[in-house]
C-alpha cells in the first residue's frame, strides 16, 4: 500500500511539472487591457506584449497584412525602435490563464523588468530600451 502511494505521488508530481513547464511564462495586468509573454526567438528571448483596446489604432503600414497597431516586442539586449517595437501580427499575446500583476508590483525575467501602473504598463530590457503601453498612448523609448 505504501508502494502504491508512493507512486500515485510521484505521477502526479511528474503531471504537475510537465504542466508547469507548458505554461506560458508572462503576466496580464489587472484590467485584462495588456498581457506580456517572454519567448525564446532564434536563440535569444523575446518579450512580446499585446493591447487589446487602444484609443487611436495607428496606420497600418502597406507591408503589413495582419493586424496592426496593438502588439510590441523586443529583444533582451537590443533596441526597441527601428519599428521591431510596434509589430504586425496576426496572433495575440493575451491569455487568461497568466497571472495578474497588480498595480505598483514589478515583474522580471529574462532580462526584461516590467512595472504596472494603474496609469499603464512601462517594459524595458537590460539596455534599458522599451516601452510604455495604455489604452491612451503607447511609446517606445
Amino acid at each position: 500500500m505504501l508502494l502504491r502511494s508512493f507512486t500515485v505521488l510521484a505521477l502526479l508530481a511528474a503531471a504537475t511539472l510537465a504542466r508547469a513547464q507548458d505554461r506560458p511564462i508572462g503576466f496580464q495586468m489587472p484590467s485584462k487591457n495588456i498581457a506580456c509573454q517572454v519567448f525564446a526567438d532564434n536563440g535569444q528571448d523575446t518579450l512580446r506584449c499585446d493591447i487589446l483596446t487602444i484609443d487611436t489604432p495607428p496606420r497600418r503600414p502597406p507591408d503589413c497584412e495582419l493586424d496592426y497597431g496593438h502588439a510590441f516586442a523586443m529583444t533582451a539586449r537590443g533596441d526597441a525602435r527601428g519599428g521591431s517595437a510596434r509589430i504586425c501580427a496576426g496572433d495575440t499575446v493575451v491569455d487568461p490563464s497568466l497571472p495578474v500583476l497588480a498595480y505598483g508590483e514589478i515583474w522580471q525575467r529574462a532580462g526584461f523588468t516590467c512595472r504596472s501602473e494603474q496609469t499603464g504598463l512601462t517594459c524595458f530590457n537590460a539596455m534599458q530600451h522599451g516601452f510604455s503601453l495604455s489604452r491612451g498612448k503607447q511609446e517606445v523609448f
